[in-house]
């Protein structure tokens, strides 16, 4: 009987067997990459190009940031910004509804993913109340990428998104980097933007 495997090539050279990831599997610029190239929204936008996974973490990170009444810890805030991290490994971004049709399989399958990308960089596990926080900041990202990035109305978001967070109007990406409001970035200029942020961050919790 032949092991089942699902063998990923990065960029790097290395290999990553999907069905069974080691935290060596990657480098830092296959992972950049991989969600810089790997969208949300199923890949649909009402902009020239669609929202990358890498983009939309670091405006999850940034809202953090925001919140928060002290600067966020290097650890902390390096699991903000990895925290859809296995879908840049996976390349594939699955919308929500479609989870439950995809099964237990698929759902272990991400976890093993997430497990090795929390071996990887030394992430502390959430504890419930850092996740209730997390989720409200991921939450609130999707709802206003609905609005803004994909064309929903804020009633649509609530009525048949079902997220019950008010969209913001301002971006708070925009502050830091100065592009429009909203507009998705180009895949180089994400994976460019994720990987100083993810170096940033090691180099501090070091």
């Amino acid at each position: 009987m032949t092991t089942q495997r699902a063998w990923v090539r990065m960029p790097s050279g290395r290999r990553l067997d999907l069905l069974d990831p080691t935290p060596f599997d990657w480098d830092d610029d296959d992972l950049a990459l991989g969600l810089a190239r790997t969208y949300r929204w199923g890949g649909h936008s009402a902009w020239p190009l669609p929202l990358s996974v890498a983009q939309h973490s670091i405006t999850v990170l940034q809202l953090r940031r925001l919140w928060s009444p002290a600067p966020l810890d290097p650890l902390t805030a390096l699991r903000e910004l990895l925290h859809d991290a296995e879908e840049g490994l996976l390349g594939f971004d699955c919308i929500s509804v479609l989870k439950p049709f995809l099964g237990d399989s698929f759902r272990e399958l991400s976890q093993r993913l997430e497990q090795a990308v929390f071996l990887r960089y030394g992430l502390p596990a959430w504890t419930p109340k850092e996740y209730q926080v997390h989720k409200r900041a991921d939450r609130l990202a999707a709802a206003s990428e609905a609005v803004h990035v994909v064309g929903w109305s804020g009633d649509e978001v609530r009525r048949t998104l079902k997220i019950t967070a008010v969209p913001l109007n301002e971006d708070p990406l925009q502050a830091l980097y100065g592009a429009p409001a909203w507009e998705p970035w180009p895949p180089g200029l994400a994976c460019e933007r994720f990987l100083d942020e993810l170096n940033r961050l090691k180099a501090a919790a070091s």
